[in-house]
């Protein structure tokens, strides 16, 4: 009786040991969720309007914390009596920091943006490609073993401007056209 009893308290002990050891951390990762953009992009003093939209992403293997992450987010609403529908399409890196159940980690992405036609004031034409970068952090909070739910932030530049009404057709910008924007985003985040 004394050794059965024995050998199930060293298995327990094993076992909680194991259990504490840190999980590598997971190689993929898929994201998706709310998306909040400061600004409209006819946004002009006094007449600035936020947009809310959809995010999602994916990252890849990392290497020494470092990941290769892909994003995507479409925002809607209205300003200035003309629709507004942007989105991004962004690539770049991702850097973790692993804290127990806890991930923070920053990213820098880069790539394009595009936007319905009319998007200017009354609805007026406005370009419908521009670059976009993205700088920013997060919060990812474990729930499951394969599931966290993430809180992320930063500061997102795109230069969009108005289409000319006539030839030659060169964009032009306006004083007070946005360029500078802050995004917030949260959801859930898959690893395997």
């Amino acid at each position: 009786m004394p050794s059965r009893l024995l050998s199930v308290i060293a298995l327990l002990c094993v076992a909680s040991t194991l259990h504490a050891q840190p999980e590598a951390p997971a190689r993929y990762q898929i994201y998706g969720g709310y998306s909040y953009l400061s600004n409209s992009l006819n946004g002009v003093p006094g007449a600035r309007h936020a947009l809310n939209g959809w995010d999602a992403g994916m990252a890849f293997v990392p290497w020494h914390g470092l990941r290769f992450k892909i994003d995507v987010s479409d925002y809607f609403g209205t300003n200035l009596g003309a629709p507004q529908r942007p989105y991004f399409i962004l690539g770049g890196a991702q850097y973790d920091w692993h804290f127990g159940r806890e991930t923070v980690f920053a990213e820098g992405l880069a790539g394009d943006g595009g936007a319905n036609k009319e998007w200017g004031e009354n609805i007026t034409a406005g370009e419908t490609a521009a670059f976009a970068s993205f700088l920013g952090a997060g919060l990812d909070t474990r729930v499951t073993r394969h599931v966290a739910f993430r809180v992320e932030g930063g500061y997102q530049y795109s230069y969009f401007a108005l289409a000319p009404v006539k030839l030659p057709n060169i964009p032009y910008r306006i004083p007070g056209l946005p360029s500078n924007f802050g995004r917030l985003s949260s959801g859930l985040v898959w690893e395997f």
